[in-house]
């Protein structure tokens, strides 16, 4: 079967190819390369000894998608990941958000209603909980008012993603993703970020290395045990395979609702500073780092009830912490000595 993976050379996307391609579905990629690179391929490449079909398309350009979906007509899922992804520039650029997040989705889903059955599985987020008001975070917590532009359009995109599927042969699943980090255990692929990180995992491997002079910690002034922020850190790899099972499940008919909702996470939840002892104890670098201010848009905690994935879609994150940022290490070792 053929599957459409867009943004399937980002970090989230790149790995979930792998673990398509692993599963023997044949895969189609597209990506407009503005956060990603072309040596992704190769990465794939090199783990699975296929190369999937590549397709440098912007997904803002209806006709370009129009397009896409003439010359593929066979295509039988969508897994969609490309969006722009960061907090707090979603809040210093939001009409760059509700542009690429929200027009690409409902250009896909255009294409995906005209197709007799359809199987969508969208990637959503955490942030879509808010500050939650208890912990851990289950589905059934109730999606509140977004804290930044970027959580906003996961919210709009998921109630889009509703509306269309009740009226149209599409079925979907909503995977709410916490925090992925890490990296594929080949070293081949891992997160690439353009510029200054905004996330944590890839600032700590690039402080390590050297790239950056010491690491940022934005508030320790939060009410937790240590004063940082609590995230729930999942193995990218687990992340991937939790896709591959959501797809399977709507392509074999087992979901019970035309759209389904799952928390992807590990259902525990780490703080910054315990993400920074950890990373300095499974690789042995000390991590010079001074605390600033909040950012804006932050939540003080998100860990995910998991029991809803690990039931109903029969899936478990495997990999802890320490083996997620070892691989992290070991990919930033690797793109720092190319």
């Amino acid at each position: 079967m053929k599957i459409l993976v867009t943004g399937g050379l980002g970090f989230i996307g790149s790995h979930t190819v792998v673990e398509l391609q692993k599963e023997g579905f044949e895969v189609v990629i597209v990506d407009n390369l503005s956060n990603a690179s072309l040596e992704v391929l190769d990465g794939i490449s090199n783990i699975t000894k296929k190369t999937p079909a590549f397709e440098k398309l912007d997904l803002r350009d209806k006709k370009a998608v129009q397009d896409f979906f003439k010359r593929h007509q066979d295509i039988s899922g969508v897994i969609h990941f490309a969006a722009s992804k960061a907090v707090g520039e979603s809040v210093e650029n939001p009409l760059l958000y509700y542009e690429n997040n929200i027009s690409a989705l409902v250009y896909l889903l255009q294409e995906l209603q005209q197709k007799t059955e359809a199987h969508f599985i969208f990637s959503s987020s955490c942030t879509v909980y808010g500050q939650a008001s208890t912990m851990p975070i289950t589905e059934d917590a109730p999606v509140q008012s977004a804290m930044s532009p970027y959580g906003n359009t996961k919210q709009i995109g998921e109630e889009i993603i509703n509306d269309v599927a009740k009226v149209s042969s599409i079925n979907a699943v909503l995977l709410r993703y916490f925090n992925p980090i890490g990296a594929h255990p080949s070293a081949e692929i891992g997160e690439l970020p353009l510029g200054v990180p905004q996330n944590l995992v890839p600032f700590i491997t690039q402080t390590a290395i050297g790239l950056r002079k010491e690491l940022m910690v934005f508030g320790d002034d939060y009410p937790t045990a240590d004063g940082t922020a609590i995230r729930d850190y999942i193995h990218v790899v687990d992340l991937a395979k939790a896709h591959v099972v959501a797809l399977k499940r709507l392509i074999e008919g087992k979901n019970i609702e035309k759209v389904e909702t799952f928390n992807i996470g590990t259902g525990k939840g780490s703080s910054v500073l315990e993400v920074i002892a950890a990373f300095e104890k499974v690789t042995g670098q000390k991590l010079p780092y001074h605390i600033v201010g909040r950012r804006e848009g932050d939540v003080v905690e998100a860990y995910a009830n998991t029991d809803k994935a690990n039931s109903v879609l029969g899936w478990k994150a495997n990999s802890s912490l320490e083996e997620a940022l070892l691989s992290a290490w070991k990919w930033e070792q690797k793109i720092r000595n190319k």
